[in-house]
């Protein structure tokens, strides 16, 4: 019945390997007749009649149709010829496994109704090519992040709030299968010896795993989805993310080469900012990117792409974003873009941006633009470079032009909360002078915030720069918006 893509001369023989189970109708299974009572008292008018509550019915019927497919995906790894399968068509893996599933239903002797059985083949799809009870969130386009805490517990984030979700794992080493799956494809690796990895899944999104002993309750997975879509400056106006006023100044400050730091905690969409920012960029520019794990997604032409490489099993072999990054210097870049720096790469990020590398852009993680400041300064430090706290503020106040901060506010909404510029330095202190913000002015009953974006009233430090790239940005830009 199966024969095209099953293994000779190996397998489960037809009569062993199976555990029989008990025959069933109608997707649950046949109770036994209950022994006749000899005892009889006077009916409780009180007394509900004994049932199982419809939600342990449901929890039993899982357990059983994880049994059932358990047994099953064993049944297929023993006949499937794995090798053959990376050849054949999705229409035919289909088919193979709907045969191979029938056959040992029936050996099994187990009968399932037709919505079952469907979910069952299809589960048993996702399992051999996919990554099982993951798959169907990775599909749902609502998902924007996947949470694993264990086997049984598995969150997920729509639209910023985290929700409970009924998709669990058979067990630990079922979870910890899927794992190995991810990591083994992008040639990376975790186990006892190495608890935690990064990686990127075949769709782009970000992965990250810790296993026991160091994740004590369970493996702890969490993937960052990879947005099919690219949101643009427009859409995210559209979203409410930020105004327009803020956007033609955006585009102004991008196009006019400033140099750009995203700011902002984590979740808060620092990358999506940086990829709509892109979107001003000429496509005659060379731009290469610096990234841990390559997120994004940038639609010019001229683009070159690097990833950092962690140390192989023998801890030799690392690439760090450093040593792109240095790299990246010697492949005449118009612009260098680092996904996030977070480390000893900042001072060559600094670098770049002093000697002619006019509007590159990278993120970082900070509260708000002073508080990017002190970040940077401490990252320098921890590159172990000595210099005096007054040099390092000279290098970053002529190196970084303008501080974009985003934020993930209470409600679970995105907002460009602020955008501040650098002038210069006063004395021993980098001054600064914020041109947007968002004003948050009260909450609704079902928890939404209510604010609105609104200029300072302090115009552009660099306008005449504007002004000499073709970018006249009115006064009214920059006045604020009336009190209502």
């Amino acid at each position: 019945m199966f024969s095209r893509y099953k293994k000779t001369g190996g397998g489960t023989s037809a009569q062993g390997g199976a555990p029989k189970l008990q025959a069933v109708e109608g997707g649950k299974p046949a109770a036994p007749a209950p022994a006749p009572k000899t005892v009889t008292r006077k009916p409780d008018p009180h007394a509900t009649a004994a049932r199982v509550a419809p939600a342990d019915k449901e929890r039993k019927r899982k357990e059983r149709l994880g049994e059932i497919k358990l047994e099953l995906h064993k049944e297929l790894l023993d006949n499937l010829n794995l090798g053959a399968l990376e050849t054949a068509t999705e229409k035919d893996l289909r088919a193979e496994i709907t045969a191979i599933a029938s056959e040992t239903l029936e050996r099994m002797g187990v009968i399932l109704n037709r919505e079952e059985r469907t979910t069952l083949n299809q589960e048993l799809f996702d399992e051999v090519t996919g990554l099982g009870p993951l798959e169907p969130l990775l599909k749902d386009e609502t998902v924007n992040d996947i949470l694993v805490n264990g086997p049984q517990q598995i969150f997920v984030e729509r639209n910023g709030k985290l929700q409970l979700t009924d998709i669990t794992f058979k067990d630990e080493r079922h979870l910890l299968r899927i794992i190995d799956k991810i990591v083994s494809a992008v040639g990376r690796r975790v186990d006892e010896s190495n608890p935690h990895v990064d990686a990127r899944l075949a769709d782009g999104s970000r992965f990250n795993a810790m296993v026991p002993p160091i994740a004590v309750d369970g493996s702890l997975v969490s993937i960052r989805k990879f947005k099919k879509d690219k949101l643009g400056i427009d859409e995210l106006v559209n979203f409410g993310a930020f105004s327009e006023e803020m956007a033609a100044y955006l585009q102004a400050a991008v196009a006019c080469r400033l140099n750009i730091i995203v700011s902002g905690g984590t979740g808060s969409g620092k990358t999506t900012t940086l990829n709509a920012l892109s979107g001003f960029i000429d496509d005659d520019e060379r731009i290469l990117t610096i990234e841990d794990t390559a997120e994004l997604q940038l639609q010019q032409t001229h683009v070159g792409r690097m990833e950092s490489r962690p140390a192989n099993v023998e801890g030799k072999g690392a690439v760090s974003q450093r040593d792109c990054l240095k790299n990246a210097l010697r492949m005449r870049p118009d612009r260098i873009i680092v996904g996030e720096t977070r480390g000893e790469e900042v001072i060559d990020m600094l670098q770049a941006m002093n000697t002619g590398h006019d509007g590159s852009m990278t993120t970082i993680h900070a509260n708000s633009a002073r508080d990017a400041v002190s970040r940077l300064e401490n990252m320098v430090a921890m590159a172990g470079i000595e210099m005096p706290l007054k040099a390092v503020r000279n290098q970053i106040a002529s190196a970084v032009n303008l501080f974009v901060q985003a934020s993930r506010l209470q409600d679970g909404s995105r907002r460009m909360v602020s955008i501040t510029e650098i002038t210069g330095m006063e004395g021993e202190v980098i001054s600064m002078q914020e041109l947007f913000r968002y004003e948050r002015l009260g909450l609704q009953p079902d928890g939404k915030i209510i604010g609105r974006f609104t200029a300072t009233g302090v115009r552009s430090h660099y306008s005449d720069r504007f002004r000499q790239w073709g970018y006249d940005l009115p006064q009214s830009l920059f006045e604020p918006v009336a009190a209502e």
